[in-house]
């Protein structure tokens, strides 16, 4: 299966590379030697204009399984984000990243993490994954869009 997951991901690299989101990067990791690893990738994701998020770049780590386009990714913000759909250790919470729910192998890079960037600025409440932002969300929104507008802000581009 390696075979059909790395000419998959090279083949998303060079989509990538000619048609990308505005404000987005994705690109694979090198590993130690100067290679490049395509079963491991940095993202960043621009907030939405005039969202709370607005003005952060959420820098993320995209991981393919061996089994990839069968198998999701395992998409991971680093650092972790306040966010009701992202876990305390930075995983994202995304029915689209999910094989049980909505993964399908035809899913790309570009809907992966746009679809990510729709999930920052509406939080999917029915499926939580951080108990206190989604708390915070629930019962003082103000004060979660607070605690967001500061989180852009120290995750401004630099």
């Amino acid at each position: 299966m390696s075979g059909i997951c790395r000419s998959r991901l090279a083949e998303e690299r060079k989509l990538w590379r000619k048609d990308h989101p505005f404000g987005f990067y994705a690109r694979p990791t090198k590993d130690k030697d100067g290679s490049m690893n395509l079963m491991e990738w940095e993202v960043g994701i621009p907030g939405k204009k005039d969202s709370n998020w607005e003005g952060g770049i959420y820098k993320l780590m995209m991981t393919f399984p061996e089994d990839y386009p069968t198998k999701p990714p395992k998409c991971k913000f680093t650092p972790p984000l306040f966010h009701p759909n992202v876990y305390p250790s930075g995983t994202v919470c995304l029915s689209i990243l999910d094989e049980e729910k909505s993964w399908k192998p035809a899913i790309n890079i570009k809907q992966i993490v746009l679809g990510i960037q729709d999930l920052l600025t509406d939080p999917n409440i029915a499926d939580p994954a951080q108990s206190d932002a989604y708390t915070l969300f629930k019962t003082d929104k103000a004060a979660y869009e607070r605690r967001v507008k500061q989180q852009a802000r120290e995750n401004a581009a630099k």
